[in-house]
């Protein structure tokens, strides 16, 4: 191998080291190999130790180039023992060292024991290079399988560490549908049984590679000769199904997964207004929790039977606080109306902080409650049911999602959205060609802060009391993230960004205090590998992969050229 590739082995090799090293000085590695995967062979914090050599060995060939297998595998071999290395010198270190917990609290003896595996230092050692040395072989030896064998390999993989990871789904599911013995059989604690492992990987690989096989073109060539009507009805059909899906998930799921499915609502009722903001106009909003927070607090105040409240109905309520969560978008709106870029976001951000600060204030604590909060908030009814379980706030979320999607959509598709899509590509053109700033961006805000409004009315009365912890800047953080991470612009891409961004943090909330350095990674990982998100819009997808495409129509007409000058 050249001096380049010994280069680049070297740099991927130290990279992945680093990354092992980090994570086991922070914890997370002996934090994680609580939660058991495949019982008795797996831990989350063992995965993590080896997905960092497997992924160095895969990449140990740069795209585009071509090595002979005995190079490839060496190559592979060479990152697994580099990325091991750091990892090696930690051990040493801890092992002679036992002060070394006065400026490394996480470095402990029993994360010392999961990384020799309990066999020692001298034996614990060899037998994790021998570990790494093989997952860099075997990533490396990926590339040698074709590629109709390998993509449906790897993707049971996936799958089955997946349904592993989120074991506590099925578990849960499985508990309403099956006895108690079958259940023993195929579920731990935390994580699957070897059994269980084994059917979810068969089934996923069939399943894969039938569609890689087969199912991909059938699916592309029932795709390109049906008709239109056949599309509507296919469309509907599976709009049905869907719907058939949402109405009885909440009495298959349980009380507790459906209470993570009814945060996870609630934060898409809001990423979807926000998308309106950024997505659809290109106005970035930081403060966009005040408006969750307004409304939030005027349905506490409507409804709550305590010594702060009116106890109207809550139904009542909802609507004031859309329109006073409107008005208050109306009122940041005017203000920052000649704003772009930073400028927007600092002032907006500080309208955030505004509401922060006057909800935990003593000068309007007589009537917020200040940091005491809001009580006893009243409970939406309807004749004959007091919705009080998650289940029933299942339906009143599921309803409100549905109906901001069905307004977003509306509003995308229509001439407000083609002018907000105008502002945000550039602001000097669509004013030159005769669009209204002024209305055009206020109706941004107003709608973007009605949706908020609407999702802290609901979150309000779901929770029967509200604090101002609950409304602070992490929250429009989150919900920006959501729509980043899910696609700008696009209303799928929102739904997909919540389930990812709250939903999966819910389910392994015992990792909670590694959640914001998740989403550090989450973000890095996204802006480098895939930046128009996890469901783009068609727009942003043409946008991003525009420079590709215009690079490949370039080397076709090249090669198409020299083509015809050699037949020629």
């Amino acid at each position: 191998m050249t001096r380049k590739e010994w280069s680049h082995l070297i740099r991927i090799g130290l990279l992945m080291g680093l990354a092992v090293l980090v994570v086991s000085v922070i914890g997370m590695v002996e934090k994680f190999n609580e939660r058991a995967l495949i019982v008795g062979y797996l831990t989350l914090g063992q995965l993590l130790l080896y997905i960092p050599a497997l992924y160095a060995g895969y990449t140990s060939v740069p795209a585009g180039e071509h090595r002979a297998m005995p190079q490839r595998l060496l190559g592979g071999v060479v990152v697994g023992l580099l990325a091991v290395m750091p990892v090696i010198l930690l051990i040493l270190v801890a092992s002679s060292w036992p002060g070394i917990r006065s400026y490394f609290v996480n470095i402990s003896p029993n994360m010392v024991k999961i990384l020799t595996a309990g066999k020692g230092v001298g034996p614990g050692i060899g037998l994790l290079a021998g570990e790494m040395a093989a997952l860099g072989l075997i990533g490396a030896a990926i590339h040698l399988i074709p590629d109709r064998i390998r993509k449906p390999i790897v993707t049971a993989i996936i799958f089955t560490v997946g349904f592993a990871l989120f074991s506590d789904v099925s578990l849960n599911i499985a508990n309403q549908l099956f006895a108690r013995k079958t259940v023993r059989v195929l579920f731990g604690t935390k994580g699957i049984t070897p059994l269980a492992t084994v059917i979810v990987f068969v089934i996923s690989l069939v399943a894969a590679s039938l569609w890689t096989w087969k199912g991909r073109e059938a699916y592309a060539r029932r795709q390109a000769n049906m008709s239109s009507e056949q599309a509507k009805r296919s469309q509907r059909i599976a709009t049905t199904v869907l719907m058939i899906v949402l109405l009885t998930l909440p009495w298959v799921l349980g009380v507790f997964l459906t209470d993570v499915l009814d945060r996870v609502g609630i934060f898409i009722l809001m990423a979807l207004g926000l998308n309106i903001v950024v997505g659809f106009a290109g106005l970035l909003d930081l403060g966009y929790v005040a408006f969750y927070a307004i409304g939030a607090y005027v349905t506490a105040i409507m409804t709550s039977t305590g010594n702060l409240g009116m106890g109207l109905s809550f139904w009542l309520a909802v609507p004031v606080a859309v329109v006073a969560a409107t008005m208050a978008g109306i009122i940041l709106g005017i203000p920052v109306l000649r704003m772009r870029g930073d400028y927007l976001a600092i002032v907006t951000l500080g309208f955030g902080e505004i509401i922060r600060v006057l909800v935990r204030s003593d000068l309007l604590k007589p009537v917020i409650g200040g940091a005491q909060g809001i009580l006893n908030i009243g409970r939406p009814t309807i004749p004959g049911l007091t919705f009080t379980t998650p289940q029933h706030f299942y339906y009143l979320i599921l309803l409100a999602c549905l109906l901001a999607w069905f307004i977003s959509g509306r509003l995308r598709d229509g001439r407000i959205g083609r002018r907000w899509m105008a502002v945000r590509e550039d602001e000097d053109v669509a004013e030159a060609v005769g669009i209204n700033l002024v209305i055009t961006k206020l109706l941004a805000f107003a709608m973007g802060a009605a949706f908020a409004g609407l999702a802290g009315s609901l979150f309000a009365a779901r929770v029967g009391t509200i604090f101002p912890n609950s409304f602070e800047l992490l929250i429009s953080i989150n919900v920006l993230c959501i729509v980043i991470i899910g696609g700008i612009g696009s209303l799928p891409g929102v739904v997909v960004g919540a389930f990812v961004l709250v939903g999966l943090p819910e389910l392994l909330r015992e990792f909670d205090e590694y959640r914001m350095l998740m989403y550090g990674a989450l973000l890095i990982i996204m802006m480098l590998v895939r930046p128009e998100g996890l469901w783009p819009s068609p727009i942003t997808r043409r946008e991003m992969h525009a420079a590709e495409e215009n690079a490949a129509a370039v080397e076709a007409e090249h090669s198409s050229d020299i083509r015809a000058a050699v037949e020629g």
